[in-house]
Formats: structure tokens, C-alpha cells, sequence
């Protein structure tokens, strides 16, 4: 569909749905079931799905018959919020293509003085708050889509972070725009962590996809347990499937992205084979840590490039080393994430 040509859509539609738009349903089988979602197609190819009940992140996506994103043995899970201790969330992780870790830890379990945390904190076992849907309008014109929702991560006598989140795009554009903002409602200061997990599958990722990035990779204590398909690609290709990723096995690295004079990063994802790829874009001001992610199992086969505030630290490391976010009581902080969709040529000329 060309949005461009307006006039060739004259008289011969209906209904903007039989484009493209925004539809809400509830699961209603399974480990979801009951579990609130809304189905976005761009009219482009580009389809997927954000799941209300998990915070508004988005697990399937597919451009055309490929997909994008990776989904994990448990799949579609409702959400199960008190799943906050030690690794418990590994049990209701079921991939996606943005999985959002936080809001207030990012990284593994940890406790200090301010009390303990689960890995990657509560965010995506929340719930969402529907504020708004705007659907798309060929008749007028305007082919903009919106959804809006809000997430609460809160204690009584304790920190209380707000995030509102829009996931918007246009009729005819393979782009998915996230927008998030969080603020201190509480009346106390309130830690502060974001990890964005992109997950991507098959057939976008497979043997020999190029990890698109530029930056510098820094070192940390596990590097030493990199698979030796690293120390020779340093993280700019995909593997095949192998043994050493079973089980708890993947090769992890921490990037300072580079950034140019507007304080743009880009990253993502080529497969030249497929003439497909997955371009992601960010603010370095917003986001200025790059984790790749890559855990080549036997039938989990799953790379991850992960925009974040901090490395997966953990919010006691986060204060311990001084770089933990301390939002003052109404102190707000926006995030964009823009991911985009190639296809031929432009999938060659990504580097």
C-alpha cells in the first residue's frame, strides 16, 4: 500500500480497517487466557501485537510470512505480578519483540539497605491502564495511529513510578514509534531503571545476520565465559545453534554506543539472504547504554540488542558505583524508540 496515492483509494473502500488499524480482543485459551491485547497492522506487512495486561510490550511481530520477534517456550502469559523474587521472571519471560525491564531494577536479583528486587523488575507483569486509542482515517486523510496506556509501579509509603506509554505509526510506514514517560508521583525520591529487551527470532536471525552497532565495548566480569564464535566476530554476527547455549549458556556484551552530532544511535539487525532487516533507533541523552544479548540454544534461538539507562547491573550495584536515577518527587524522564523495517536494498546498505 502506497499512503502516497490517496487518489486510487477513492470510492473503493469502505472501512479504513480493510487497510489497516488498531483491534483489541481478549485471549481466551491457555496460559493468556484472559489476557487483554490489541493487534496493530500497518497495511505495510508489518503486524503485531501489544499486550495490554504485560504493560503494553509487544510480543509477535511479523513483516509479510517472516517474523521478527522471538517468543519463548511459555509464549503468551498472563500476567502474574507477584512473580518479583529472585529469577522468577524467566518463568512468565515469553520473549517478544520489546520486553521492558524496570521500572526501578534492570539486571539480576539484589538486595541492600533499600530492600531486595527480583531480576528485571516488575514492569512487565503489570498491567496497563487503556487511556486512548486513536484509529487511522483514510477518509479524512489522516493515517495516524495511537495507543496510550498508563502503568503503576507503586507501594504505599514507598516509591511510586508512573509510565505512560504510545505506540504509534501511520498507514503505509513499517515503523513502529514508542514513546515513554516516567514520573515520581510519590513525595520521596524514587530509584530508576530501564532496559528495553528487543528479542529477535528466525528467520530474521539466523546463521550469519549481521548485529549492526557502533561504540565501544566495554569490559565486565563475565566476558571471560564468551564463546570463542566472539572472540573472533565481537558480536557483529549470529551463530548457528549451539551446545554451549544450552541450558543457562550466552555470550553478553555492554556497548557505549556512539552517538552522531544529534545525539542519534542506530542499531539492528541485517539479513542479507532474506533482503530483510530490523533498524532501531534511540537518544543517547535518553538511553546511553547498548546491551547485545545472545543465547544460540537448541531450540532457543533468541539475539536481544538491549537500549537501557544502565547495564543490567541490578539497582544495589546501580547505587553502589553512583550511576542509580534518584527521580525527585514530580521529576519526569522521556524515552523514543523507533523500529523500523528494511527490505532490499536498503537492507544492503545497512551498516
Amino acid at each position: 500500500m502506497n499512503p502516497k496515492n490517496l487518489a486510487s483509494w477513492k470510492h473503493k473502500l469502505s472501512n479504513t480497517q480493510q487497510i489497516g488499524g488498531i483491534e483489541t480482543s481478549i485471549l481466551d485459551n491457555g496460559a493468556g487466557k484472559g489476557t487483554r491485547i490489541a493487534w496493530i497492522n500497518t497495511g505495510t506487512g508489518l503486524r503485531y501485537k501489544v499486550v495490554l495486561d504485560r504493560g503494553m510490550d509487544i510480543l509477535d511481530a511479523f513483516f509479510n510470512e517472516n517474523s521478527l520477534a522471538w517468543t519463548s517456550h511459555a509464549g503468551g502469559l498472563a500476567p502474574q505480578p507477584f512473580s518479583n523474587q529472585g529469577i522468577d521472571w524467566l518463568r512468565t519471560f515469553g520473549g517478544g519483540l520489546v520486553t521492558t525491564c524496570g521500572l526501578s531494577n534492570a539486571g539480576p536479583p539484589n538486595s541492600d539497605e533499600s530492600g531486595s528486587r527480583g531480576l528485571h523488575g516488575n514492569y512487565s507483569n503489570t498491567q496497563a491502564e487503556l487511556v486512548s486509542i486513536k484509529q487511522p482515517d483514510i477518509f479524512s486523510g489522516d493515517l495516524s495511529f495511537e495507543i496510550v496506556g498508563k502503568v503503576r509501579e507503586s507501594t504505599t509509603f514507598g516509591p511510586s513510578l508512573e509510565m505512560i506509554r504510545s505506540i504509534s505509526g501511520s498507514l503505509g510506514s513499517a515503523e513502529i514509534h514508542l514513546k515513554d514517560s516516567v514520573v515520581n508521583r510519590g513525595n520521596t525520591p524514587a530509584p530508576h531503571m530501564l532496559l528495553y529487551h528487543i528479542n529477535c527470532g528466525w528467520p530474521l536471525i539466523d546463521e550469519g545476520t549481521r548485529i549492526i552497532w557502533k561504540g565501544d565495548k566495554k569490559p565486565k566480569a563475565t566476558d571471560a565465559n564468551n564463546t570463542d564464535f566472539n572472540l573472533k566476530h565481537e558480536f557483529t554476527r549470529c551463530a548457528a545453534p549451539m551446545d554451549e547455549h544450552a541450558g543457562f549458556g550466552e555470550d553478553v556484551a555492554f556497548i557505549d554506543p556512539k552517538a552522531d552530532s544529534n545525539d542519534h544511535v542506530t542499531c539492528g539487525y541485517a539479513n542479507d539472504i532474506l533482503g530483510l532487516g530490523l533498524k532501531i533507533e534511540f537518544q543517547k541523552s535518553q538511553l546511553p547504554w547498548l546491551i547485545n544479548w545472545q543465547h544460540w540454544g537448541k531450540n532457543e534461538y533468541v539475539t536481544a540488542l538491549e537500549p537501557a539507562t544502565h547495564p543490567p547491573i541490578g539497582q544495589a550495584n546501580a547505587r553502589a558505583d553512583g550511576s542509580l536515577i534518584l527521580l525527585e518527587p514530580g521529576e519526569k524522564r522521556e524515552y523514543e524508540l523507533k523500529l523500523s523495517v528494511l527490505t532490499g536494498e536498503k537492507v544492503k546498505g545497512f551498516i
